[in-house]
């Protein structure tokens, strides 16, 4: 019989990782550059100028494996970090499975979420470089809500530009916002040129975080003030995000556990690459052999049913051409509750890592990945947010198949955040009033359609 306990291995304070870690280095292949989409040439450091201070462009173009972690940003990291790493006793009994279940609670931030992991950092080198008003785009509100969190530790204003379905489906992440002093918009909005476009031809647009981006961008560009700061998708969110998985390897090894295989929920990318790519360092090392999944919403399959080629970053086409996995710029995902993984396309570096072949990829339907969420909060005492439910399903998923084939299996996920902003969700589902999202092939076709030709 399974014991009932959930354990928690914690690291000390004064093990928060010092350096970040850029796979980058590791890659046996190297990234397609980002192009200017004026030109479709590759874009150099000026190129990025208007939109990121200097020091963050560094980043997004380094090669170097480790990058130091400044020493202000891990004293705000150290009101949470390191985050817990959980064995999920609980949940194991409830599968009756012989594998072992791990998470990695990443909602103990103040935000609620991994995002401050990078909004903190991003809110430093601004506030270094001189900035006085960082904009941005927020889906579920959990960057948004870290961003303005990070922007009141550092002295900045920040404009937030939310995507309409959510900005109606939580209002309590927009409060959270706003409480830490940060202005709210719904997108798509009256305030920008893109905004204003798109509701001439879609009045009642539920909005995505495409368009979102392009209107956070749009105000950047407008203002000699204002930066732009991205929560999820370049390289340099990535890096930030390691920290994640740089403790979960020193956390696994308290356990006397090593992770067969390691998922996480991915919409931009971010919380995945988080805890992932750590591990693929290791994996193209030698030093691990798990598999790495990646568990994206059935609605909105970027890695499973997306383009792998170049694409605009935003629906406005204001932002760099990267080379992706795309569901096509112009795409509007449903209005699924997993409003943080509506994006059309997938970070340039998870989908470089899974042209590799290095990762895989699955999509769960909404309702699964609810069941999943509930399922889990019963056992463990956490109520998820949506975009994690997509995690703990895959996790579950395969809790069960070890279960069939009668073998141990270690799994690791990441538990990106909480739920305890999104409980409306929770009350349609539970009530029967959330649906599955067919994969809307016609509508995917005439947004891939639309690409940019790029030789």
């Amino acid at each position: 019989m399974l014991r009932m306990e959930t354990i928690q291995y914690n690291l000390p304070q004064n093990r928060i990782p010092l350096a970040w870690y850029n796979i980058v280095a590791d890659l046996p292949k190297p990234m397609a550059p980002p192009l200017h989409p004026g030109t479709l040439k590759p874009l150099g450091p000026d190129d990025l100028a208007p939109l990121f201070p200097m020091s963050l462009i560094m980043q997004e173009v380094s090669t170097e494996r480790e990058i130091e972690i400044p020493g202000e940003v891990r004293q705000v990291y150290a009101q949470w970090r390191p985050s817990p790493l959980f064995r999920a006793r609980r949940l194991e009994q409830a599968l009756d499975t012989p594998a072992h279940i791990y998470y990695k609670n990443e909602g103990v931030s103040p935000a609620g979420s991994h995002k401050p992991n990078t909004a903190v950092p991003q809110a430093f080198y601004n506030k270094q470089a001189g900035t006085k008003r960082l904009s941005t785009e927020t889906g579920a509100g959990q960057w948004g809500s870290a961003l303005a969190m990070a922007c009141a530790f550092f002295g900045m204003e920040c404009k937030v530009y939310m995507v309409r379905v959510s900005y109606d489906q939580k209002p309590y992440r927009r409060a959270l916002m706003e409480v830490f002093g940060a202005s709210v918009t719904a997108s798509p909005s009256s305030e920008t040129q893109t905004g204003r476009a798109i509701l001439a031809a879609h009045p009642d647009s539920n909005g995505s975080l495409g368009i979102a981006i392009s209107e956070a961008v749009e105000i950047a560009a407008s203002d000699p003030h204002t930066k732009y700061a991205l929560g999820s998708v370049l390289n340099h969110v990535m890096l930030h995000q390691t920290v994640i998985g740089l403790e979960a390897i020193e956390q696994m090894a308290l356990a006397g556990d090593e992770p067969d295989v390691i998922l996480a929920c991915a919409g931009g990318g971010s919380n995945f690459a988080g805890l992932t790519m750590p591990y693929v360092g290791r994996n193209l090392k030698g030093q691990s052999h798990a598999r790495i999944v990646a568990v994206e919403p059935a609605a909105c399959p970027s890695l499973t049913k997306g383009q792998f080629t170049y694409d605009f970053g935003d629906t406005g086409h204001l932002t760099p051409l990267v080379k992706m996995h795309t569901l096509g710029s112009t795409f509007m995902p449903p209005g699924i509750h997993a409003g943080g993984l509506r994006y059309h396309g997938m970070a340039p570096l998870v989908s470089h890592v899974k042209d590799l072949g290095l990762i895989e990829a699955t999509a769960v339907h909404q309702l699964d990945a609810f069941a999943a969420g509930i399922q889990f909060a019963r056992a463990e005492g956490i109520v998820p947010a949506p975009e994690s439910n997509h995690a703990i399903a895959g996790a579950i998923y395969e809790a069960l198949e070890a279960k069939r084939e009668g073998k141990p299996r270690t799994i690791l996920f990441n538990l990106s955040g909480h739920g305890n902003f999104d409980m409306q969700s929770y009350i349609d589902f539970q009530a029967g009033k959330l649906q599955n999202y067919e994969y809307p092939a016609e509508e995917i076709a005439m947004a891939l359609a639309g690409l940019p030709t790029v030789l």
